[in-house]
């Protein structure tokens, strides 16, 4: 019989960080979203939310969060069903756990990926070698490796990223 390891202390109680980007909401959309994450971090939220430049009727907002481990999953699946919403979420590691990167677009539904300590995709060796077994060639490999790291989804965003330079970032806690 094995006994159960308990879990490190600062693994229990060290609190997540992440940030939630929201690049383009329908302004009608913006109070759905704000309640799912009141919701799940506990608080309200408010977010200042401003023109997407590059998309007519559509606003941005951002919040930076800190809450238990896993809240970056909670958020992140919750804000996948407000269609047509383009947002990433991002969670940094903490004690005993990965960080997490998860990006959506209208067109290319979600992804998803683990992050390093250094603010890495991180690709299992698995995945990587799978690659490289199904791959009919090295722009077949080079293809499968973009998909991996999310590239279509950062193509796809960074026009909406670079539309919010100089907006201002407001740190969230979740309180008990």
């Amino acid at each position: 019989m094995s006994a159960l390891v308990p879990l490190h202390p600062a693994e229990a109680t060290t609190p997540a960080r992440g940030v939630v980007y929201i690049h383009a909401c329908p302004r009608a959309l913006s109070p759905h979203v704000e309640w799912a994450l009141s919701e799940i971090l506990g608080i309200e939220v408010t977010l200042e939310w401003t023109p997407q430049p590059i998309a007519v009727g559509m606003v941005r907002g951002e919040l930076s969060w800190q809450a238990p481990p896993g809240t970056g999953a909670a958020v992140a699946s919750a804000l996948g069903g407000f269609a047509p919403l383009r947002f990433e979420v991002t969670e940094e590691p903490t004690p005993g756990r990965e960080g997490e990167r998860f990006a959506v677009t209208p067109s290319l539904g979600l992804f998803r990926a683990t992050i390093g300590i250094h603010g890495d995709v991180m690709i299992s060796e698995d995945r990587l070698r799978s690659a490289m077994q199904e791959a009919a060639g090295p722009q077949e490999f080079n293809d499968r490796v973009s998909g991996l790291l999310g590239q279509a989804w950062d193509d796809e965003l960074e026009p909406f990223r670079f539309a919010g330079d100089g907006n201002s970032v407001r740190w969230l806690h979740q309180v008990g």
